[in-house]
């Protein structure tokens, strides 16, 4: 394990034994016999500790997905479904530091600032599934409302992971379902539908 990696892992032991961040980046590095400019080789604060933990979970989440054999051939659809799908059962390793991360993170309509690089690398990868379901008419492209598809699967991402953290079902049955049906309903409207054909009628006319 290097450094950083025994850093991230001593933060996250000791916030889920003592539900609470360490006092100080001095007594924290202290009880891991490092030098305090060891820390700072890494990270600048807890926040940063919290922040790099999301972005690479959602970065391993893409690469894994991507990797799969049968991607090239997936529909957008199906790409974003398995992202959501993976994302999930890569969280079930580390749901109590999530839990925790989730709950400590504040409420409101911003985003968190421990998910905003996560954000970034969930936006990187969704607009290139976008764009791609564009060029392939699998959706819709709509003046002044393409541009805000991204942001509506990020709310809808989090509402998944809220709903799973509160998830007491079996396996978390309901959060998979909760997935098929939110991202089916959501893809929906970005497809063609009768609205767009009866624009399409107007137009002509």
């Amino acid at each position: 394990m290097d450094q950083r990696e025994k850093i991230k892992t001593a933060y996250m032991d000791y916030v889920l034994t003592n539900n609470e961040r360490p006092k100080s980046v001095y007594a924290f590095t202290k009880s891991l016999k490092l030098k305090e400019e060891d820390f700072y080789k890494y990270f600048n604060s807890f926040d940063a500790i919290e922040s790099g933990f999301w972005k690479d979970l959602f970065n391993e989440t893409a690469l894994k997905v991507k990797s799969q054999e049968v991607y090239p051939d997936y529909s957008a659809r199906e790409r974003i479904l398995s992202y959501f799908f993976t994302l999930i059962e890569e969280m079930k390793s580390t749901r109590s530091f999530i839990t925790y991360s989730i709950k400590h993170a504040g409420k409101g309509f911003s985003t968190p600032r421990v998910l905003e690089k996560a954000k970034l690398s969930f936006e990187e990868f969704i607009s290139e599934v976008l764009h791609d379901g564009i060029e392939k008419s699998e959706i819709i492209e709509r003046k002044f409302i393409s541009d805000k598809y991204k942001n509506a699967l990020w709310l809808q991402l989090a509402f998944i992971i809220n709903f799973w953290i509160n998830d007491d079902s079996e396996n978390f049955e309901k959060t998979d379902e909760a997935i098929e049906k939110g991202i089916n309903v959501t893809l929906d409207l970005m497809s063609r539908g009768p609205i767009d054909n009866l624009l399409e009628y107007g137009k002509f006319l």
